[in-house]
């Protein structure tokens, strides 16, 4: 009887060394570009360079922020086409659709330098009908523009933790998302472009028309020999009481002139391009209007580069009364 011969076992075979799993490479970051480093811009560019994107800055008349931001890791464009050439994103924090329109427009300008591919994010107080315009200018050369303008004061800047109010569409939002991050800790989308600048101007018409109603309220108090801290102390009680009215106090009543660092000339400039913006759409403003002439009475005494809060100062003039020692 043959013998069953047992098959030989083949060797086993070794295991294939695994290979180390190549690493996934860094995201690239994107090359940031800013205009306008003032009370607002400086805050947000240290983060932005702060948190590792290469930062092209445009020189100011005020060197000092652009020597910080140099020291930190920021170079500086020689002009706006410049930056736009050497640049992904481009952040505006001006004054003004005047600056913003010169600064795109200009002959060494951002429309110059622009290519398909380049976004530029004006985060000024800006007036929408200019901004849809420019939207429709830097298309033209492949160019994105979105609007962002900023909620909070110089104070947040710094820290990162702005608020973004941002007319977009929602792909080049979500691609803008981590860079807005770096200096925003609340990022609203509000619609499509232009719709970021009319909630800002609507925002700040509520804000400034606070604020021309306090220093009425306090001038009557003077007027009538009414405690001005008294009537702090009965609005602090109530359901009018806010951050707002409490940083308006530390002036009036503390005579601190940090108290809120945005000027009445800007108030004046706001309030200006939110009546514009209502008289587009035939919206009528009683409200605006007025406090729009609480402001341009500021700036005819001179007090034009003061701070919102000595809008007191400006209005207890008028009517024969004086805040502070």
């Amino acid at each position: 009887m043959a013998k069953r011969v047992a098959a030989k076992k083949a060797p086993a075979k070794k295991a294939a060394a695994k290979k180390p799993a190549a690493k996934a490479a860094p995201a690239k970051k994107e090359r940031v570009g800013f205009i306008g480093v003032g009370l607002m811009g400086h805050g947000m560019a240290k983060n932005i360079v702060e948190k590792g994107h290469p930062l092209t800055i445009l020189g100011h008349r005020n060197k000092k922020p652009v020597k910080d931001l140099v020291k930190r890791g920021a170079v500086e464009a020689k002009s706006p086409a410049d930056m736009a050439r050497r640049s992904d994103v481009i952040f505006l924090c001006v004054t003004s659709s005047v600056q913003v329109e010169d600064l795109i427009r200009r002959k060494d300008g951002i429309l110059a330098g622009a290519r398909k591919g380049l976004t530029v994010v004006d985060c000024s107080t800006s007036d929408p009908n200019s901004t849809l315009v420019l939207a429709e200018e830097l298309k033209a050369k492949g160019a994105t523009l979105i609007d962002a303008p900023l909620g909070r004061t110089p104070k947040e800047a710094e820290e990162g933790r702005l608020n973004a109010f941002v007319g977009a569409d929602k792909a080049t939002l979500k691609a803008l998302t981590p860079l807005l991050e770096t200096w925003a800790e609340n990022i609203i989308h509000v619609g499509p472009v232009g719709t970021g600048h009319k909630m800002k101007l609507i925002n700040n018409f509520v804000a400034m028309t606070y604020a021309a109603l306090f220093a009425e309220a306090f001038t009557a108090c003077k007027k009538t020999g009414v405690s001005i801290e008294t009537f702090h102390d009965v609005i602090a009680a109530g359901g009018l009481n806010n951050i707002f009215f409490q940083n308006y106090c530390k002036w009036v009543l503390g005579r601190d002139p940090k108290a809120h660092e945005f000027t009445i000339r800007n108030c004046a400039k706001d309030m200006g391009y939110y009546n514009n913006m209502a008289d587009a759409v035939g919206l009528t403003t009683l409200i605006g209007a007025a406090a729009k002439q609480s402001y341009t009475l500021a700036m005819t005494q001179g007090a034009g580069d003061d701070y919102m809060p000595m809008m007191a100062d400006a209005i207890g003039a008028v009517n024969g009364v004086k805040f502070g020692k």
